[in-house]
């Protein structure tokens, strides 16, 4: 359930990275960091607690859809720390071009995470 918390916050980040490229105003800058960092606090919660649900149970263990969920979502959180950092220096250069290029990346493979997540529908034929 912690899952859309950081898609919440790399989107809204990505939006801020938008407005910075937009109007150049360092508070842009200000909530695209403070929105990664929070969007990494609760990603790494749910990060811990999707190791454990994963190691502690066979059937998680042996689904593909499971693993490719840890893979994108764990590749997401790389991407966005790395972009936390690129974020982190003054001025232009920490969000154009590199930090929106990370921002949408991150996204993206934390989308795909979010729909990987989602519980298959069994359909049934009345």
């Amino acid at each position: 359930m912690l899952l859309p918390i950081p898609i919440v916050c790399f989107a809204a980040a990505l939006l801020a990275d938008v407005g910075y490229a937009d109007t150049a105003l360092i508070p842009w800058l200000d909530f695209s960091n403070w929105l990664i960092l929070a969007g990494l606090l609760a990603g790494a919660a749910a990060a811990i607690l999707l190791l454990i649900d994963f190691v502690r149970s066979r059937r998680v263990r042996g689904s593909a859809r499971a693993r490719a969920h840890l893979l994108f979502f764990y590749a997401a959180l790389l991407v966005e720390l790395f972009n936390m950092f690129v974020h982190d220096r003054d001025g232009w250069t920490a969000v154009v071009p590199t930090g929106f290029t990370l921002s949408v990346i991150g996204l993206v493979l934390a989308l795909i995470a979010g729909w990987l997540s989602r519980p298959k529908l069994v359909e049934s034929t009345p």
